[in-house]
């Protein structure tokens, strides 16, 4: 992959970390979560669809389709292991 398809991929998946964040609402560290959460979903995503040869919404090298799903999966995932109390019943 050449760097505009990193640079392209990069700013996609800040972008939808950022459309995730003003859904949930949460602060500025949630926010900073959702990106990284997005990054790495974004380029695990681009990589499983490569390997298995998943060719949805193909942009040059850049397997968009699996890196927008993997990214998705991950933004939920992420949402929802920062939702689990480490002392239930305890407010902050």
């Amino acid at each position: 992959m050449n760097p505009a398809t990193y640079i392209f991929g990069w700013i996609l998946a800040t972008m939808l970390g950022a459309v995730f964040h003003l859904w949930k609402d949460g602060g500025f560290w949630k926010l900073v979560i959702y990106i990284i959460v997005s990054w790495i979903g974004f380029f695990l995503g681009h990589l499983i669809a490569k390997s298995a040869g998943f060719d949805l919404m193909n942009v040059g090298s850049l397997y968009l389709g699996g890196g927008i799903i993997g990214s998705i999966i991950a933004l939920f995932a992420g949402h929802w292991f920062s939702q689990i109390e480490s002392f239930p019943g305890q407010n902050k």
